[in-house]
């Protein structure tokens, strides 16, 4: 059986406060977006995991799909199975590439061996894997409190909008992007702006870790003013980054000349 876990972006970023247990409390838009990996998994005599695609630069056993069956595997009598992953969305972009594996992993698994889990089942598993998984069991346009595990959809459609993500050669990771983050909250609530016209977003719609990334990455800031200077509606890094998209109202050619040679850049229409 194979899936195709699908990418996400952030249309605003909020840290709210930290929390006692030592996570933080997050406000966000997370919002599908069609690049995607590739997830098969058959029945084996052995369990046995491949990875193709972008180099994870990790031991396969302790990706999070792996992880999804253990923990399912550990209330449910799984037979072995043999997982191939083909990775196409970005690692350390904050485009959730990883979590939207582990999510569509489970949905994988419960097709696959009827195990009949409901939906509440499916997202208390994906929270036990990442606080962004269980976005992907419903992978419809959400608002997210919490660690983004309190999830309520939202009527948000961009389709239409062209789609420009621009992911350079750095990981920023967890601890490095909450390092410098004071808490705060919006003067207007993220589930209100994003009702106003999209013109209205710059300047309003923001990211709170753009501010350390740009400081400690300038390259990433750069590519952000790129994107506006090639005519994008609206600009934001996505998650902790690095990656950083647009919404461009007409086809965007050719990008490729105008960013770093060691960027990955996706084309999209929504």
């Amino acid at each position: 059986m194979i899936t195709y876990p699908i990418a996400k972006i952030n249309l605003g970023l909020l840290v709210t406060g930290k929390r006692p247990d030592g996570f933080h409390n997050i406000e966000t838009i997370f919002y599908p977006v069609p690049i995607q990996d590739a997830l098969e998994v058959v029945v084996s005599d052995v369990f046995n995991i491949t990875i193709s695609g972008i180099d994870l630069n990790e031991d396969p056993e302790k990706n999070l799909v792996v992880k999804a069956y253990q923990l399912l595997k550990a209330d449910f009598q799984l037979p072995p199975v043999n997982i191939h992953l083909h990775k196409n969305i970005p690692v350390g972009a904050g485009l959730g590439g990883g979590s939207s594996d582990a999510a569509y992993m489970l949905l994988l698994l419960n097709e696959l061996f009827q195990l009949e889990l409901t939906e509440e089942q499916l997202l208390n598993y994906a929270l036990q894997l990442g606080s962004d998984c269980p976005f992907f069991i419903r992978h419809k346009p959400a608002f997210a409190q919490g660690r983004g595990e309190l999830i309520e959809e939202i009527a948000l459609n961009l389709a239409g909008y062209y789609l420009v993500v621009v992911k350079p050669s750095i990981h920023i990771s967890t601890p490095e992007a909450y390092q410098d983050i004071v808490p705060a909250m919006s003067r207007i609530s993220l589930k209100a702006l994003v009702h106003f016209p999209l013109s209205k977003w710059k300047g309003n719609l923001q990211n709170q870790f753009e501010h350390s990334v740009f400081v400690n990455h300038p390259e990433v800031k750069e590519i952000k003013e790129k994107l506006y200077q090639l005519g994008a509606a609206f600009a934001l890094m996505s998650g902790s980054g690095s990656a950083v998209y647009g919404l461009f109202r007409s086809d965007k050619k050719n990008l490729a000349a105008h960013f770093s040679a060691d960027c990955h850049i996706f084309t999209q229409k929504l």
